[in-house]
C-alpha cells in the first residue's frame, strides 16, 4: 500500500478500508511513516469526517497498537464508565462503588487532570495510603474479590493514540468527532469490559459545549462500541454549571463521601442514579432502569454503597476510615470566603471559568510533571437559582496561603457567576439517551 494515496482517498472524501487504516496506523506506530503524513491525514479527516465503519476500523487498529486488559477471568458481567470531562465531576467515586454493591462488576482504568477538568486518579490518591498503580493480575484479583477495582491508565496502553493526540493537539485537529470518538474508545475496548455506559457532557464547561456536537459525538462513541460487539449506551448531561458544589481533589472526595451515605448534592445524586442504573442494566443485574434505581436508592439508604467504597480503599492500600471520618482527607490551612457585591439570583456560573479558578488556586497542574497540592478546592455555596444578598458568601476557597493564587483565582471565580434580578431554572441535567438504534432527547 502507499501512504500517499491513501491520504489522497480521504482527503477526496472517499471511504478507506480497514487493511488502509491498519497500513496507516501501524506504520506510524512503528515509526515507518512520517509525522507529516499522519498530519496530513489527520486534516483529511477533520475535513472530510469519516463513516461508522472506518470509525470502527480506526478504533480498532488503535487498540491493536499496544496492549490490552484481559478481563476474561473476572466472574460477572463487567462494567465501565466514562466521562468525558466536566468540573466538578467526581461521579466515578460514588458510582463504581454504589453499582458494584448491587452486584455488577466495575473494573476500571481512570484518567488524570486534562485541562481545566480534574482527573479521577488524582481524586482517588487524595485518600491517605490509597494506590492506583496496580499489575493487570492485581487489578483482577481485586476486582474478582469485591467486585471493584480503579487503577490509573497505563502508558501501555493505545500508543497510537498518544502519538496522533500529540499531532492533533499542534494542528488544529482536536475537535474532529471521528478522531475523538475514536481516541476515548480507544482506550475503553483496550481496558476490556463487556458493558460501557458514556456520559458526554455538554455546556460550557465541557470539552463539547454544543448540544448538536455533543449528540454526534455520542452517537459516533455508541456506535464504535456495539460495532466492536460492546454493550453501549450515552447519556448527554448538562455541564453548564459544576457538578455538585466541589472542585479540587480531597473536597470532592468529601462530597462523594456525602452522596454515598445518601446526603450529597441533588444534581450528583441523580446523575449516578441514572448512570448506575444504565450499567445495572446492561449487566443483566435489573430487568429494567426502575428496578435497577431502586436497588441503587435502597443501597445508598442502607450504607451499602459506603461500606463498598471502604472495601475498594482497604483493597488499594488506602485508610477505610476516611468514609466514617472525612476529616482524614488533606485539610487546606486557609478557608478563604468571596463575598457577593450584590444582590439577586445566581443565573448563570461558567463551569469552564470555575474550573480555571480552582486550577489557579493550585488544585490542578501547570505543567504535567507538577504536583498537586490535594488539599486545595473551591466548594461553591452558591448555585444557579439561589438568592444572594449583598455580603453573603458565595463560595469557599481552600487554600495554603498563597496570596499570588488566592486573589486571581477568587476574581475569576467572580467573574464566572451571573447574578440578576430574575430567578432562573438551572435547566435539565440529563438532557438525552443515546443506544444504537434509538435516541431519546428530554430536552434542555
Amino acid at each position: 500500500m502507499n501512504t500517499y494515496e491513501i491520504i489522497k482517498k480521504k482527503r477526496d472524501g472517499h471511504i478507506l478500508s480497514k487493511e488502509e487504516i491498519d497500513y496507516l496506523i501501524n506504520g506510524f506506530t512503528a515509526g515507518d511513516i512520517p509525522d507529516y503524513q499522519m498530519a496530513a491525514f489527520l486534516m483529511a479527516v477533520y475535513f472530510r469526517g469519516m463513516q461508522a465503519s472506518e470509525c470502527v476500523d480506526l478504533t480498532m487498529s488503535m487498540v491493536g497498537s499496544g496492549s490490552t486488559i484481559d478481563l476474561s477471568s473476572i466472574k460477572g458481567f463487567t462494567v465501565d464508565k466514562h466521562s468525558t470531562g466536566g468540573v466538578g465531576d467526581k461521579t466515578t467515586l460514588v458510582l463504581a462503588p454504589l453499582v458494584a454493591s448491587c452486584g455488577a462488576v466495575v473494573a476500571k482504568m481512570t484518567g488524570r487532570e486534562l485541562g481545566h477538568t480534574g482527573g479521577t486518579a488524582d481524586k482517588f490518591e487524595s485518600i491517605p495510603g490509597m494506590g492506583m498503580s496496580f499489575s493487570k493480575e492485581q487489578f483482577v484479583e481485586i476486582a474478582n474479590r469485591i467486585k471493584v477495582s480503579i487503577i490509573s491508565q497505563t502508558e501501555a496502553l493505545t500508543p497510537a493514540d498518544k502519538r496522533m493526540y500529540a499531532l492533533r493537539n499542534v494542528t488544529a485537529t482536536v475537535d474532529a468527532i471521528p478522531l475523538i470518538a475514536s481516541s476515548i474508545m480507544s482506550k475503553k475496548l483496550a481496558a476490556g469490559a463487556k458493558g460501557i455506559v458514556l456520559d458526554v457532557k455538554t455546556g460550557t464547561g465541557s470539552f463539547m459545549p454544543a448540544y448538536t456536537d455533543a449528540m454526534k459525538l455520542a452517537k459516533t462513541m455508541v456506535g464504535i462500541g456495539e460495532g466492536a460487539g460492546r454493550k453501549c449506551t450515552a447519556y448527554l448531561t448538562a455541564m453548564a454549571q459544576p457538578l455538585g458544589f466541589a472542585i479540587g481533589n480531597a473536597v470532592e472526595v468529601r462530597e462523594a463521601i456525602d452522596t454515598l451515605n445518601g446526603s450529597g448534592p441533588s444534581d450528583l445524586t441523580e446523575l449516578v442514579l441514572v448512570l448506575g442504573a444504565e450499567m445495572l442494566t446492561l449487566a443483566g443485574i435489573a430487568d429494567s432502569p426502575t428496578d435497577a434505581t431502586q436497588l441503587l436508592q435502597t443501597s445508598l439508604t442502607s450504607g451499602k454503597a459506603a461500606r463498598k467504597f471502604q472495601d475498594l480503599i482497604e483493597a488499594q492500600g488506602g485508610d477505610p476510615d476516611v468514609v466514617t471520618n472525612p476529616d482524614l482527607l488533606p485539610r487546606a490551612k486557609q478557608a478563604v470566603a468571596l463575598k457577593s457585591d450584590q444582590a439577586g439570583f445566581v443565573q448563570k456560573i461558567n463551569a469552564l471559568e470555575a474550573g480555571m479558578a480552582a486550577k489557579i488556586l493550585g488544585a490542578g497542574r501547570q505543567t504535567k510533571e507538577e504536583d498537586i497540592d490535594l488539599s486545595i478546592g473551591i466548594v461553591l455555596k452558591k448555585k444557579v437559582g439561589d438568592s444572594v444578598d449583598p455580603g453573603e458568601t458565595l463560595a469557599i476557597l481552600y487554600s495554603n496561603g498563597d496570596q499570588a493564587k488566592i486573589e486571581p483565582a477568587g476574581r475569576r471565580l467572580t467573574d464566572a457567576y451571573t447574578i440578576g434580578s430574575k430567578k432562573f431554572d438551572s435547566g435539565r441535567l440529563i438532557q438525552a439517551r443515546v443506544a444504537v438504534d434509538s435516541v431519546e432527547e428530554y430536552g434542555v
